[in-house]
């Protein structure tokens, strides 16, 4: 169990606290999640392959984030050498035991972009990031997972996802199979923003509904997180779960709750400019092109 940071640092142009839980589940033998809540990156990684190779898996992905945190603020760039770096050792993970090693990763990083604070989202795999801000709460990654391409066909219900016997098999992962290109997404913070990052320990048995009333609830990051962990346990906890919560304590740039500071708008920025940062792009020198 991770504290809530007790003085939050200004991460360049966002001032943060946060907090982590992690619990093994009522099944598993072994965590082979990973966490790191450290800023400028939160990220949760969850691992995959026999013999303890996605414990090994997840642990190297944090290793490597991990070395952006020396920093108060990431570039995409940065974040995309790190994944690149961490799929590289995980791909030379040699032996049997680590055969088929390999792991989800989803982030939240915090960036400073013409003086004004922006969430960085990336995910790999089905390791998700909510984002609840003001009457907003929305699912920002977007599960690189067999059920989720069934239901963007529309051959798969919602609730036809819950019980598909694939429903926990990802279409990429880190250092395990042959696609492995990130999304990644840009969103303007605002004050009072919670952004949660977890496993899919935490999503395979608690609803939408239920992990947007708890991120409302008036209480600290840390309680949220021991909360939704209760919850996931409660309903069966048959995976390793893992929540990460990351909360804006002031955002620079904001003269009150959702409003830029006219210094820092630049007034020929359109509604189109801010609607295309919360669409995915390729992550810049990772498989991808830059966005």
């Amino acid at each position: 169990m991770t504290p809530v940071n007790p003085d939050a640092p200004v991460n360049g142009t966002i001032h943060v606290t946060s907090a982590a839980v992690t619990h093994v589940g009522h099944v598993r033998a072994t965590n082979e999640d990973s966490h790191l809540d450290q800023s400028p990156v939160f990220l949760v990684a969850d691992g995959m392959g026999g013999h303890n190779a996605g414990e090994v898996a997840s642990a190297i992905a944090v290793e490597e984030f991990e070395k952006l945190t020396l920093g108060s603020t990431v570039t995409v760039e940065q974040l995309g050498d790190a994944l690149a770096s961490a799929a590289q050792r995980i791909g030379e993970l040699g032996g049997e035991a680590e055969a088929g090693a390999g792991t989800t990763v989803a982030l939240v990083a915090t960036m400073a972009l013409d003086g004004v604070g922006y969430w960085v989202v990336l995910n790999l795999g089905d390791s998700r990031v909510y984002r609840l801000s003001d009457d907003i709460f929305e699912q920002v990654s977007v599960d690189h997972s067999v059920v989720q391409e069934l239901m963007d066909r529309g051959e798969l219900s919602a609730d036809e996802a819950k019980v598909h016997p694939y429903r926990h098999m990802v279409t990429r992962a880190l250092g395990a199979g042959p696609e492995s290109e990130p999304d990644y997404w840009l969103i303007p913070a605002e004050v009072g923003d919670r952004m949660l990052v977890c496993s899919d320990g935490l999503t395979g048995e608690v609803d939408d509904a239920t992990i947007e009333r708890v991120l409302r609830s008036p209480v600290d990051v840390r309680t949220v997180c021991e909360d939704l962990v209760q919850l996931a346990l409660a309903a069966g906890g048959r995976d390793n779960v893992t929540v990460l919560v990351v909360e804006a304590l002031d955002v620079v740039g904001l003269s009150g709750r959702g409003n830029r500071s006219d210094e820092d708008t630049d007034p020929n920025t359109s509604v189109h400019e801010l609607d295309e940062d919360t669409l995915p792009r390729a992550l810049p020198g990772f498989g991808g092109e830059s966005a």
